[in-house]
C-alpha cells in the first residue's frame, strides 16, 4: 500500500486560520458508509445524527504551553524546543531547533534564566531527551509553573495568521482538562454548552479518555510504503468508569460514537480481541491503516486532514479509501475549510 494513493490537492486558500464563532457554526460534512451518501450541514445539526443510547467518546487532554524560546547558555546562540512526552522526573522527548548545534550536554536557558533545559541524548528520530531545572532566577518556582509562564501553545507550523497568545484558548476544547498535549484534539473543537445540551436532551451520553498527542499523531509518513512508517509512543488513559460505560453501552445496542482521531486510537487501543474496552494507564503505538479492524467504534467524527497523513489513513482505514477520497474532492469543491481550526466530518 502506497502513501500516495492517500494524496489529494489541498489548496493553500482552504487551510483555516482561526476558528469559527461560535464553535458549533463550523460546517458538518456528512458520510454515510453503507450507502456513499454525502450530505452538507452545519455542526448544530450534529446532534440530530445520533440517538437515545449512544454513547460519545471524547479526549480531555489538554493543550500544554509547549514551545520554548531560549538561548544556549554556552554561546548566546538562540534554541527552540517542542516538548512532546514526558517520562517523569521533568524527563522528557522533545523537538529541539537547531538540532545539530543542541548535541548531549548542551545547555538552554528559558525567560531570565528562569528555566533551564539540559540535553542529555539524541533520540533514533533526530529528536532530543531533556532535563528541566529551575534556573538560577527561578525565585522557588516549580518546572510546572515556569512552563507555564514561558511556554508557548504550539500552533500546527500551517496555521501562520492564528489567534494571538491571549486568544491561544482557542486551541483547547471546552471539557480539556488532563495537562500534557502538544496538539489539540481538533475534531473537539466544535463542541459548546449548546451542543452538549442537545445531546443529553437526545439521551447521548458521555465518556472521557485521555491521548496526550506528541509526535506519534503528527509525524508526516515520509516513506512510500506505509507499512514502513513508524509510529511514536504516545500516552493514553481509559478510566474504569469509562470502560463500563462504554462496554455497558456496547452491549445494549448503542453505538460508540468517537470524537476524534486519538478517540478512536485510544479506545482501540484498550479493547481486547472481542471488543471488550478494559481501563488503562500506559502508552499505545497503535497504527491504523487500511485493512484494520475495528473493535469498538461505530461512528466517527473528525476534521478533515493534510493528505498522505496517518489521519487520513486512520479515516480511510474506517470509511474506505476510494470513500474518503471521494468525501475530500466533494469538501474542496464545497470551500470546505481544512485542518485544525478548519470544519468537520462525520462518518456514519
Amino acid at each position: 500500500m502506497r502513501i500516495s494513493e492517500f494524496d489529494y490537492d489541498l489548496p493553500e486558500e482552504l487551510i483555516a486560520q482561526h476558528p469559527v464563532v461560535p464553535r458549533d457554526t463550523s460546517r458538518l460534512l456528512v458520510l454515510h458508509r453503507a450507502t456513499g451518501v454525502i450530505a452538507h450541514q452545519h455542526f448544530r445539526d450534529f446532534p440530530g445524527y445520533l440517538r437515545a443510547g449512544d454513547l460519545l467518546v471524547l479526549n480531555d487532554t489538554r493543550v500544554i504551553p509547549a514551545r520554548l524560546h531560549g538561548r544556549k547558555v554556552e554561546t548566546g546562540g538562540q534554541a527552540e524546543l517542542l516538548l512532546l512526552r514526558t517520562t517523569g522526573n521533568d524527563l522528557w522527548e522533545v523537538m529541539a531547533r537547531p538540532g545539530r548545534r543542541l548535541q548531549p550536554g548542551a545547555l538552554v536557558s528559558f525567560g531570565d534564566d528562569e528555566l533551564r533545559a539540559e540535553i542529555l541524548a539524541v533520540t533514533p528520530g533526530g529528536g532530543r531527551i531533556i532535563r528541566l531545572t529551575p534556573g538560577p532566577r527561578a525565585a522557588g518556582r516549580s518546572v510546572h509553573d515556569l512552563l507555564h509562564l514561558l511556554g508557548e501553545l504550539p500552533l500546527p507550523p500551517y496555521i501562520t495568521q492564528g489567534p494571538p497568545p491571549h486568544e491561544r484558548g482557542v486551541y483547547q476544547t471546552i471539557y480539556a482538562r488532563e495537562d500534557g498535549s502538544s496538539a489539540a484534539p481538533t475534531a473537539g473543537l466544535h463542541f459548546t454548552p449548546e451542543i452538549f445540551a442537545a445531546l443529553e436532551a437526545r439521551g447521548v451520553r458521555r465518556a472521557y479518555l485521555t491521548l496526550h498527542v506528541g509526535l506519534g499523531t503528527f509525524k508526516p509518513v515520509q516513506v512510500e510504503d506505509v507499512e514502513e512508517h513508524e509510529i511514536h509512543e504516545e500516552f493514553i488513559s481509559v478510566s474504569e468508569e469509562a470502560a463500563a460505560l462504554i462496554n455497558e453501552t456496547k452491549a445494549s445496542g448503542g453505538r460508540i460514537v468517537a470524537v476524534g482521531t486519538t478517540a478512536t486510537r485510544t479506545l482501540e487501543s484498550s479493547a481486547d480481541a472481542h471488543g471488550r474496552v478494559r481501563a488503562i494507564t500506559g502508552a499505545t503505538r497503535l497504527y491504523v491503516i487500511p485493512g484494520y479492524h475495528f473493535k469498538v467504534i461505530d461512528v466517527q467524527l473528525t476534521n478533515f486532514h493534510m493528505p498522505r497523513s496517518t489521519l487520513l489513513l486512520l479515516i480511510s482505514a474506517f470509511a474506505g479509501r476510494e470513500s474518503m477520497l471521494r468525501a475530500y474532492q466533494e469538501a474542496v469543491r464545497a470551500r470546505y475549510r481544512f485542518l485544525s481550526f478548519g470544519d468537520a466530518m462525520l462518518i456514519i
